[in-house]
């Protein structure tokens, strides 16, 4: 909190940004690191099928005859265009998560489905952000935010060591 010998604290507006940036990779990276184990840990220990339980061959999928498969089924895209929407179709895949995640980040940054202004567009809180309503009392909020930043900084330094792994190895996380 008071490290900053390059001075990338000193103008506000800019260590605002900095701060929604880290929160918001430490996010992905803790959703990431879940992702990567989960298929390999689903196929070693509860026998579910995956063409490519690793999570760097995953995207791999699409180039091959079966297409896409999620636990062991292939993916049927009946469509009115079945050259262009279909589960081999990069371009269609692309799209949808440009819509989906494209969706989600708009709905985060305008604060929320009514665009109310105002409120922390890092911690909207809500029904739908804090269903449990972990977050009410102030100081556990502060707690909450230490720990989620720890952990997301630890699961992004553990992304970084499962692409040197599947570079060096050739193998998985669980492997």
């Amino acid at each position: 909190y008071g490290w900053d010998t390059q001075g990338l604290s000193a103008d506000p507006t800019t260590f605002q940004r900095y701060r929604e940036t880290e929160l918001i990779h430490a996010r992905w990276a803790m959703a990431g690191a879940l992702g990567c184990l989960v298929p390999e840990l689903l196929s070693m220990y509860a026998n579910v099928p995956y063409q490519h339980p690793e999570w760097f061959k995953a995207g791999s999928d699409i180039f091959t005859d079966k297409g896409v498969e999620y636990f062991g089924n292939s993916v049927v895209l009946n469509s009115q265009f079945p050259s262009i929407v279909n589960s081999k179709n990069a371009v269609t895949l692309l799209l949808t998560q440009v819509i989906l995640m494209g969706g989600a980040e708009a709905y985060r940054v305008n604060g929320g489905p009514l665009g109310e202004k105002g409120s922390d567009p890092l911690y909207p809180g809500g029904e739908f952000f804090d269903p449990l309503g972990f977050a009410e009392d102030p100081d556990t909020a502060a707690e909450l935010k230490v720990k989620e930043i720890k952990n997301g900084r630890l699961a992004m330094v553990a992304m970084l060591g499962y692409y040197v792994q599947a570079i060096v190895t050739g193998k998985g996380p669980v492997e």
